[in-house]
């Protein structure tokens, strides 16, 4: 006769076997590791940015852009995004987030593609709001000089990256050499005279 003490016995052996059994195993899900970049304004909005400015990641990492002060969007480098130049992965899919009013607001994207990766925000661009991700390997658009484009035949008529923010961008190989570069506006005033 099987008694309930035998039952429960016999299913704790069994189920210590399915999980201990490489072929029977089940796999479990994890979440993807989330990065998070602040969108930042002073007090009174004369100076805006992402931070960190610059970061390393790997594939298939979560990447969740949050205001903290101000309005702000973030949005990808590509033709999608008002004709701006291609500045992230080919087979990437481009973003653009509209525009996030409320502290707290985000938007997240998970990058797959290997490559450097830029963005911006549309209504502080020409003030250096832009940002950089170095997903796993420095390859791709991103990774070329800023007017790679009208070397094309045909040359695309796409939006050049603005000046202020070639300059505000970090290289991606001292985002490779510090994994992340914290937004630092007196060296950025030095550097780029914003």
């Amino acid at each position: 006769m099987l008694t309930r003490r035998k039952f429960i016995q016999s299913g704790g052996t069994l189920l210590a076997a399915l999980a201990s059994s490489p072929s029977l195993a089940i796999p479990v899900r994890s979440r993807p590791k989330t990065q998070e970049i602040r969108m930042e304004s002073d007090p009174d909005g004369a100076r805006v940015w992402f931070d960190p400015i610059g970061i390393f990641v790997q594939p298939g990492t979560k990447i969740r852009w949050v205001v903290h002060h101000n309005t702000h969007t973030v949005a990808a480098y590509h033709p999608d995004n008002d004709d701006h130049s291609l500045r992230i992965p080919a087979k990437a899919k481009p973003w653009n987030s509209g525009f996030l009013v409320q502290p707290g607001e985000n938007l997240e994207v998970i990058l797959h593609e290997p490559g450097v990766y830029d963005y911006y925000c549309m209504p502080h661009e020409d003030a250096g709001m832009v940002g950089r991700i170095v997903v796993g390997e420095i390859s791709g658009p991103g990774a070329l000089p800023f007017d790679y484009f009208k070397k094309l035949k045909p040359a695309p008529d796409w939006e050049n990256v603005p000046k202020t923010a070639q300059c505000v961008l970090p290289s991606a190989q001292e985002i490779l050499k510090q994994k992340a570069i914290p937004f630092d506006a007196k060296k950025l005033t030095k550097k780029c005279i914003l």
